[in-house]
C-alpha cells in the first residue's frame, strides 16, 4: 500500500448558464477509488471560454446543493481553491460536477480536479518532501516536449518523455518539481509506474509561470504532505506526457522542470 495522486479531467460543450454534468475524460472517473485513509481534493480549476461557473458537491461534503461553487474567468486557467486546506473527500464517495459557460456551439468548457490518496491498495507510487528533494538535490534539469492535443476535450498527445530530447543519466532518480507550458490548455499530465500508472498534472497556465514552475514543491509545501513526485530514468520510455484541450486544439510545449538526486 502507498500514497497516490491523480489528477482528472472532464468538459462540457456550450452549456451556457444551464449547470450540466460535466463529462469525464476516458478513463477518469468522478468516483473515488477504494482508499484506505483519507483522501484530499487537493485543489480544482476550469479553462473557460466565457464566464461561469465550476460546481462541485457531495452528499458527503459541506452539502450537496452547492457545496463548492467557483466562479470562472475567460482564459485563467489558475487554481481555485485555498492552497494550504485542501478538502477532504471519503473513498467510493461519487462528487457531483457541473459548469456553465459559453452558449457559443461547439464551445468547450474543461476542468481539472487534483486527487491525494494518503494509502491506497496496490499503489506504489514515490513522493518525497522539498525539505528531501534540497537534500539531495545535484542539478536541476529540464525536458522539453511538444505535445499535440486533440480538440475534442478530454486527454490527447501522449508521447513518451524522451522522445523529443533524452539527456537523461542511466538508473538515476529525478524529482518533479514544477513546469512551463508555451500554450493555454486545462491541464497537463505525467503517467508512468513511478506513479502507480495513475496520471499527476496541474494546471495548463501559459501566463503565469509563478503558478506552474514549481507546481509540486508548492503544493508540498502548503499542505504539509509530500507530494513532489520521483521518477527514475530506467522508465524514461513509459514516462508518458499529454494534456486536456478545448476544440481549438492549440498544441503546446510542455517543459518539465526535474532536480536530479543523489
Amino acid at each position: 500500500m502507498g500514497s497516490a495522486m491523480e489528477i482528472l479531467s472532464g468538459y462540457v460543450t456550450a452549456p451556457s448558464t444551464t449547470e450540466t454534468a460535466v463529462t469525464m475524460a476516458s478513463g477518469n472517473s468522478l468516483t473515488l477509488r477504494n482508499a484506505i485513509g483519507r483522501v484530499f481534493l487537493l485543489n480544482a480549476w476550469a479553462k473557460s471560454q466565457t464566464a461561469g461557473i465550476l460546481k462541485i458537491t457531495s452528499p458527503r461534503m459541506h452539502d450537496a446543493v452547492q457545496g463548492l461553487r467557483l466562479e470562472t474567468v475567460v482564459s485563467e486557467v489558475d487554481p481555485l481553491l485555498p492552497m494550504e486546506m485542501p478538502q477532504v473527500l471519503f473513498p467510493q464517495d461519487t462528487l457531483t460536477v457541473v459548469m456553465t459557460g459559453s452558449a457559443t456551439s461547439g464551445d468547450i468548457e474543461s476542468m481539472a480536479l487534483l486527487l491525494y490518496y494518503e494509502n491506497l491498495p496496490g499503489a506504489q507510487a514515490r513522493f518525497i518532501s522539498p525539505d528531501e528533494v534540497k537534500r539531495r538535490m545535484v542539478h536541476l534539469f529540464t525536458v522539453e516536449k511538444s505535445i499535440s492535443l486533440g480538440t475534442s476535450g478530454g486527454w490527447s498527445g501522449s508521447a513518451a518523455i524522451n522522445t523529443t530530447y533524452d539527456q537523461f543519466k542511466a538508473d538515476t532518480d529525478y524529482a518533479l518539481l514544477g513546469y512551463l507550458v508555451s500554450a493555454e490548455c486545462v491541464a497537463v499530465r505525467w503517467i508512468g509506474a513511478d506513479v502507480a500508472n495513475l496520471g499527476i498534472g496541474g494546471p495548463g497556465n501559459d501566463t503565469d509561470k509563478d503558478c506552474t514552475r514549481d507546481w509540486f514543491v508548492k503544493l508540498s509545501r502548503m499542505t504539509g504532505l509530500p507530494l513532489v513526485p520521483v521518477f527514475n530514468a530506467a522508465n524514461k520510455t513509459g514516462i508518458l506526457v499529454d494534456g486536456a484541450q478545448d476544440e481549438n486544439g492549440t498544441d503546446s510545449i510542455l517543459t518539465s522542470i526535474f532536480a536530479e538526486l543523489a
